[in-house]
């Protein structure tokens, strides 16, 4: 296998034809299906090389967050409105958590393996798939602090739990959409890595992680248009949204409403074929860049 067959463009005459190349393309995927289980396993090995804790870290982190708002909402804030704060914290803050360490990972997942895209000829997107699912393992170990936390304040698990591994899909697809869109533009901008580390930064207050979104306006007035502020920010904010479907199952207890679940599921659909797109339609081209 040469190059160019691992990396494909593909010559679409069309959106169908364009639909059936990536489709095609990602079929391909599971002749490589080993590649990424190493490569998860190899990302999962070095991220905890030398560290006394190992994945513990994984867990002291959300954990730390978790002290340091509940004193920002409970002593500087004064807010006791929202009942086990620390459980309605936690199943944001491990959705965010998921979502930040695979978008500063995932963007730079083809320029750090530049090494093996000039070595070894395959499919050049299983380097920032299988970074999503290294995140992922992580994500799925942390949720075991969630649920503890869950049985020590006594909190009864929703009849609905068994919709959490959907939501977990759901915000893999749209993770790993935005990150094929960023590793790209990171590879002929190297500056889309720091740029991004400010976006996140904006982004994470932007997201109820930590506050409710009940506390934002209901509605506001601008140049004589009343916006309702609570709805646009679960439409702009797909995050918002998944954040939302989290804690209905894991905080609320009841399920998340069906046309949410549908049109954050489709908004997913839609950024994952998009960013695979553009991902694919430049990847011929990675070799050289890196």
């Amino acid at each position: 296998m040469n190059h160019s067959d691992a990396n494909p463009p593909p010559h679409a005459s069309g959106p169908l034809q364009s639909l059936h190349v990536l489709g095609a393309r990602a079929s391909l995927l599971l002749n490589y299906r080993f590649l990424i289980y190493n490569l998860v396993v190899r990302d999962l090995k070095s991220r905890y090389r030398n560290s006394v804790l190992g994945f513990l870290w994984s867990l002291l982190n959300p954990l730390g967050m978790m002290a340091v708002f509940t004193v920002i909402s409970l002593v500087l804030f004064r807010d006791q409105t929202i009942e086990n704060y620390p459980i309605f914290l936690l199943s944001g803050i491990l959705a965010w958590n998921y979502f930040s360490a695979s978008m500063m990972t995932g963007t730079n997942s083809v320029v750090a393996n530049g090494h093996l895209i000039k070595k070894v000829h395959f499919p050049t997107e299983v380097l920032p798939i299988a970074t999503i699912l290294a995140n992922l393992v992580n994500f799925i170990l942390a949720l075991l602090l969630l649920f503890a936390a869950i049985l020590i304040f006594r909190i009864e698990f929703s009849p609905w739990i068994w919709l959490l591994p959907a939501v977990i899909l759901i915000q893999t697809m749209f993770t790993l959409g935005i990150v094929f869109f960023l590793s790209t533009l990171q590879v002929y901008y190297h500056d889309t890595l720091i740029v991004m580390d400010v976006v996140m930064l904006a982004w994470f207050f932007l997201t109820p992680v930590f506050y409710s979104a009940s506390m934002l306006p209901v509605s506001y007035t601008v140049a004589g248009f009343t916006v309702d502020i609570q709805r646009l920010v679960y439409i702009l904010n797909p995050i918002a949204s998944l954040v939302n479907m989290y804690r209905d199952l894991l905080y609320w207890g009841y399920r998340t409403d069906l046309d949410f679940f549908l049109r954050t599921f489709l908004t997913s659909v839609v950024v994952l074929v998009a960013g695979y797109w553009f991902f694919v339609r430049h990847s011929a081209n990675f070799s050289e860049e890196v």
